[in-house]
């Protein structure tokens, strides 16, 4: 069974930076093949999309997000990171990492906990 490592999570101040990691028990061959993916969930809120990466490299990002945060992957590490600048308080939630091997399997990460507060 798959299963994704997260961390990177912690406490920092509005404006510092932070980068999530995420690593798949899976072969570099199969890494290379999913698209990786980064949500966040406040609690009492649906979980969100942050920011995704194909395949392919081609990336998107939640509008929230966009010009801050940077996703990116290392298939020869099988891992793919979230690169988050300019942090503010409202960016405050657990971070999931997601792989999707296809269209209609998703597999998810334990959650790390990224806190924003002077």
């Amino acid at each position: 069974q798959v299963q994704l490592v997260e961390s990177g999570g912690g406490l920092v101040q509005p404006g510092e930076s932070l980068r999530l990691s995420c690593t798949a028990s899976v072969s570099r061959m199969l890494f290379s093949i999913y698209t990786m993916a980064w949500y966040r969930q406040v609690p009492g809120k649906q979980r969100e999309l942050v920011a995704k990466v194909t395949s392919g490299g081609s990336t998107n990002y939640a509008d929230s997000v966009k010009g801050r945060f940077t996703i990116s992957r290392d298939n020869r590490k099988k891992t793919a990171y979230l690169q988050m600048s300019s942090l503010e308080p409202d960016d405050t939630a657990a971070y999931y990492c997601n792989a999707m091997p296809t269209s209609t399997q998703s597999i998810w990460g334990q959650g790390t906990q990224v806190t924003v507060s002077s």
